[in-house]
């Protein structure tokens, strides 16, 4: 791997020196080289978002009616307590130290990362990168949710556990088992090689879709949300996400809209002022 000054000797000026990113990408080069370029940082980065985004809906769940989102909760009638908060929390923490961790350790070993190029992506190559893996990411996972759903032993063997809950919450974004978490975890490194992403694409693209899984999860349908603010329905979204813990067999895309409306899975519930009064 090269060391921080065989980059700086590489860093090809006049290519660089036309990119918006690339004082971004050049300060987390010369500052940060050693933290950017360990295996573990995306380990790092992934985790820490999840924890950052789920904490403050914690809080908010833990305050209940006193909370002032409380009038965007969706099913005001269940509230996750404390030890089911720290259940699901303690299930990311196991997964994540008897799964993923070894499972970097011998990727590393094995297949190591090559070296940090020198010059930052465009800002259409983060874009197009991010939005190409979502999408792809996107069909993979509902064929594979709708098939564990379909089929009563996949279902009850893998993916049963992330459906302890009716009512989702932050936290349980990553109740899942150590078999759907691993192939989760393969796809989100697989895609972003399958389309030559840049580190920063692909450490963008992870915090942003983190946050869209925490947002599928956190029971709040909240007026600013990505599923409001994206026209024409496209995105998903809490609600969306939400009714699928109430009906399990609807709504298996985790982003986007189009594979649900194209299988016939699509169930959506529009609400009022008078629904939320009645609840």
């Amino acid at each position: 791997m090269w060391n921080i000054s065989e980059v700086a000797l590489q860093l090809p000026t006049s290519t660089a020196s036309n990119r918006l990113l690339q004082p971004l990408w050049d300060y987390l080069l010369f500052q940060h080289y050693s933290q950017i370029s360990s295996p573990f940082f995306p380990v790092l980065l992934a985790f820490s978002s999840y924890f950052i985004f789920s904490v403050p809906f914690a809080v908010l769940d833990v305050l209940g009616e006193k909370a002032p989102l409380f009038k965007y909760k969706i099913q005001k009638g269940r509230r996750p307590t404390v030890g089911m908060m720290l259940r699901t929390l303690g299930t990311a923490v196991y997964n994540h130290l008897v799964f993923v961790l070894p499972a970097v350790l011998i990727t590393n070993v094995v297949m190591p990362a090559p070296p940090l190029p020198a010059v930052a992506p465009t800002v259409w190559e983060l874009f197009s990168g991010v939005l190409g893996v979502l999408l792809i990411f996107d069909a993979q996972y509902f064929l594979w949710h709708m098939v564990h759903h379909k089929n009563p032993h996949l279902y009850r063997w893998v993916h049963a556990i992330h459906h302890d809950y009716i009512s989702p919450f932050s936290w349980s974004t990553q109740h899942l088992s150590g078999v759907e978490l691993m192939t989760v975890g393969f796809w989100s490194n697989l895609n972003p090689i399958l389309l030559k992403c840049h580190p920063l694409t692909v450490w963008t693209l992870s915090v942003f879709s983190i946050w869209m899984s925490v947002e599928d999860h956190i029971g709040y349908d909240l007026p600013y949300s990505p599923s409001h603010l994206v026209p024409f329905g496209l995105l998903g979204g809490t609600m969306t996400h939400d009714i699928h813990h109430q009906k399990p067999s609807s709504n298996f895309a985790p982003f986007f809209s189009h594979w649900d409306r194209l299988f016939g899975t699509a169930v959506t519930v529009k609400r009022t002022q008078k629904s939320d009064k009645e609840r």
